[in-house]
């Protein structure tokens, strides 16, 4: 026990059951999904669940796992594919499950191959729940096709009728499926019963996930990690027991093999029609790490504003590349857009300047300045999609607040502040975020700073609020003079790995 105390200073009942030989189950995580996806599953009605998500996230393995015991039908779209050779795949795998011995002809229509799913569906036990799985269902609705029309009669004339009937719906195109489904105005206005957008793993997840395959690292090691290409189960999935963050990312990211190496084309190719766009968005947003508003987009990128960007934006939002926030004390006009995404990130500002050079490229990057100054900003970005665990390290997870940073400029002198919790218990935490390879020393300078910080907020923002400094760190602060002083909460990285 003493060893893994070492590795992990926070006791854990999960490292004790590993301790004991437990062995977790293969899903790990994703409790408030699988929550839903039991409620569905029980119900007496007819369910249409619509899960959408990023690509690489987890959705197919999520769908499979939960329902294999009663997985009545499985299909999936494949990508840029005409009509003939998507009836003929759906007419293939149906013929998988009747057990036929030869190949019947394809459907015609997407009207018939759907008469043909009822038809096998009525032949089964229908005492038992009857699940049926559509995956990557934006690509099968390709031009002229009548899918979606085909799909809409399929469900409102039989499907939607059956009690023990659950169809999921899924796919990478986040934005396609809640135009079209989920904001549909025909047939299928509001026929989604359940709806699921699949983010990536956060810290708890991702160490829980480790646990299961037996690689240990410490909490330090899998923040490095996170920040360079965030809880990715696809990726994870790639990394190999005894191997150090640095030969991980060396692996993965620089070596003529490694899967990231290239994974950044081909990750919005595969998400978005007209991806050069969508590239554009996030390059530039990449040079910002507070975000840029949409009227800044449009002049950085040269373009008319329209209905063109907007619908980007809009779908890198659904696809969880970018989020939308509003700086403290701002209006919806000034409402900002940050590049949220770990790996594209990591990809613009090193592999893809860096991967033709040796197969070392990590060893040496990772001892240079312009990283450690990027690892500032990482974590920042990385404290700021925790603000859950963040709230309970804090005791405030019962109180409502909101969210946001702060930035002030005047002929004297500016200041930011990089994340506030605005609270409606008439307290405000101003929240400072430092990633350190040990115990953070606050010095006479940075004491001195964090004073002008306060006040200046304190005027400009005219607030009435008590104000809380908070320091979040990766191993905690020294007890000093000016810790005593200024800081009246601290959270540690431990924090962040809570549920």
């Amino acid at each position: 026990m003493a060893e893994y105390n070492f590795l992990y200073p926070a006791k854990t009942a999960i490292f004790a059951l590993h301790l004991a030989g437990y062995k977790m189950k293969a899903l790990i995580g994703r409790e408030k999904e699988k929550q839903q996806l039991s409620i569905a599953m029980e119900s007496q009605e007819a369910e249409l669940i619509a899960v959408y998500g990023r690509r690489r996230v987890g959705k197919t393995f999520l769908i499979r796992e939960f329902f294999k015991e009663n997985l009545a039908f499985e299909f999936t779209g494949q990508y840029q594919t005409k009509l003939n050779e998507q009836l003929l795949n759906f007419s293939a795998k149906l013929d998988d499950y009747y057990q036929h011995p030869f190949a019947s002809i394809p459907p015609k229509s997407w009207q018939e191959a759907f008469l043909r799913l009822k038809l096998y569906l009525e032949k089964l036990d229908q005492s038992k729940k009857i699940v049926v799985f559509i995956d990557e269902f934006p690509w099968l609705d390709t031009p002229k096709s009548g899918f979606l029309g085909a799909f809409d009669y399929f469900w409102n004339d039989w499907a939607s009728r059956k009690p023990n009937l659950k169809i999921i719906i899924c796919g990478s195109a986040a934005s396609w499926i809640i135009k079209k489904v989920v904001q549909n105005k025909g047939g299928l206005h509001n026929r989604i019963t359940q709806q699921i957008a699949l983010m990536p793993f956060n810290l708890y997840e991702t160490e829980l996930y480790f646990l299961n395959k037996n690689i240990i690292l410490d909490r330090y090691q899998i923040i490095q990690l996170y920040m360079a290409f965030g809880g990715i189960p696809h990726y994870l999935k790639e990394i190999k027991k005894g191997q150090s963050t640095a030969q991980i990312i060396n692996e993965l990211c620089f070596t003529k093999t490694g899967l990231l190496r290239d994974e950044f084309n081909n990750l919005y190719r595969s998400l978005f029609t007209n991806y050069e766009l969508h590239l554009k968005i996030v390059r530039q947003l990449a040079q910002k790490t507070i975000g840029l508003s949409r009227n800044e987009l449009i002049t950085a990128l040269n373009l008319s504003s329209g209905g063109t960007i907007s619908q980007a934006i809009e779908e890198l939002i659904h696809s969880g590349f970018i989020f939308c926030y509003l700086p403290f004390g701002k209006n919806q006009k000034d409402a900002l857009y940050k590049l949220s995404d770990e790996y594209s990130l990591f990809y613009i500002k090193f592999i893809e300047q860096y991967k033709f050079r040796n197969e070392d490229a990590w060893g040496q990057l990772s001892q240079k300045s312009t990283y450690k100054i990027w690892c500032g900003f990482a974590f920042e970005s990385l404290c700021q999609k925790h603000n859950l665990q963040l709230k309970t390290a804090l005791g405030i997870s019962g109180v409502y607040s909101e969210s946001s940073y702060w930035r002030h400029q005047d002929d004297s002198k500016g200041s930011q502040i990089d994340l506030l919790i605005d609270r409606k218990d008439h307290c405000i935490n101003i929240c400072e975020m430092k990633f350190s390879e040990s115990i953070y020393i606050i010095d006479k300078q940075y004491a001195q700073q964090i004073q002008e910080k306060i006040a200046i907020f304190k005027r400009v923002s005219k607030t009435k609020k008590s104000l809380f400094f908070t320091l979040i760190s990766t191993y905690g602060v020294m007890a000093n003079e000016h810790k005593n002083r200024w800081v009246d909460q601290e959270i540690k990285m431990d924090d962040l790995f809570k549920p």
